[in-house]
C-alpha cells in the first residue's frame, strides 16, 4: 500500500512539474547564446555602433498630428496591434504623452507654455545600464553588441520582471493574442503571441541591412540617430549644439534617447 501511494505521488509530481515547467522549457528551447527571437540577417551595408543613440528635436514636433506618421510607421513595420479596447492591454513601442508625464523629475511651476503643451514621443531608452536586463531570469532581454536592448520572444516566459524593473514604462505585455488586432501583417517581422513582453528594438532588423529606424525615416528630420561615441556622428553634433534632457537621469540607467526642448 505504501509503495503504491509513493508511486502515485511520484507520477503526480512529475506530471505537475511537466505542466508547470512547460513555458520555461519552451523559453529555453531556442538554446544557444543570447540572441533575438527572430533571425536578424546582416547585409553588406549593416550599420554598427558602440552605443546607438537618438536625439528627438521636439521643437519640430509641435502637434499630435506631426507625431502620427512616426507612430504609424513603427506600428506598421513591427506588427503592433491596434484597436484593443482595454487601454491597460495596449501594446506600445513608441507613443505620445505630455511633458509632465515624460519628465516627472523635471517639474517646474514656471515651465514655458509652449513646452508644456507640446506632445512628446516616448519609447524604450536603450539604457547603457539597463535594469530590465539584470531582472530577466531567462536572458530573454539583453544588450547586443551595438548597445541596443533586445528581446528574444522565444525565451520570454511572461514573468514581467523586466516590466517591473523598467522605470520608464517602456514595455508592454500581451494579455491576449495580438494577431487579430494587426491591420496588415508585415511578413518580414515576426508576430508575437499571448504571454510575451515586447518593446522598441531601435529597428535592429533595419540597421542590419543599412537602413535607418522607421521612426527616423518618418520624422522628416525631427529625429536623429547615430553612434553616441562617434564624435563626428549627427547625434554628437546635435548634443554639442543644443541643450538636451533625458528621462529620469538621476536613476543612473544612462538613457540613450535625448530630447531637444
Amino acid at each position: 500500500m505504501k509503495n503504491s501511494r509513493r508511486r502515485f505521488l511520484q507520477i503526480a509530481g512529475v506530471s505537475a512539474l511537466g505542466l508547470g515547467a512547460k513555458p520555461v522549457l519552451n523559453a529555453f528551447a531556442s538554446g544557444g547564446a543570447e540572441g533575438p527571437g527572430y533571425h536578424v540577417a546582416k547585409g553588406e551595408d549593416a550599420r554598427s555602433a558602440k552605443q546607438w543613440a537618438m536625439v528627438i528635436d521636439t521643437r519640430k514636433l509641435q502637434t499630435a498630428e506631426a507625431l502620427e506618421p512616426i507612430i504609424e510607421a513603427c506600428n506598421k513595420i513591427h506588427n503592433i496591434p491596434t484597436g484593443i479596447e482595454n487601454k491597460n492591454h495596449e501594446i506600445k513601442w513608441i507613443w505620445e504623452t505630455h511633458y509632465h508625464n515624460a519628465f516627472t523629475d523635471k517639474a517646474s511651476s514656471f515651465l514655458d507654455e509652449a513646452v508644456e503643451n507640446r506632445p512628446f514621443l516616448l519609447l524604450c531608452n536603450h539604457c547603457e545600464n539597463p535594469p530590465c536586463v539584470r531582472a530577466c531570469p531567462t536572458k530573454a532581454t539583453f544588450k547586443n553588441e551595438n548597445g541596443i536592448v533586445m528581446m528574444d520572444f522565444h525565451r520570454c516566459i511572461g514573468c514581467r520582471f523586466c516590466m517591473a524593473a523598467c522605470p520608464f514604462g517602456a514595455r508592454s505585455f500581451n494579455f491576449r493574442d495580438p494577431r487579430p488586432f494587426i491591420k496588415e501583417t508585415n511578413k518580414e517581422f515576426p508576430t508575437r503571441m499571448k504571454g510575451v513582453v515586447e518593446k522598441c528594438n531601435f529597428c535592429a532588423e533595419r540597421l542590419a541591412v543599412g537602413k535607418q529606424p522607421a521612426c527616423v525615416e518618418a520624422s522628416n528630420g525631427a529625429i536623429a540617430f547615430g553612434d553616441l561615441y562617434d564624435e563626428h556622428s549627427e547625434v554628437r553634433e546635435l548634443l554639442k549644439e543644443n541643450y538636451t534632457i533625458r528621462r529620469k537621469q538621476t536613476l543612473g540607467t544612462e538613457p540613450a534617447v535625448y530630447y531637444i526642448v
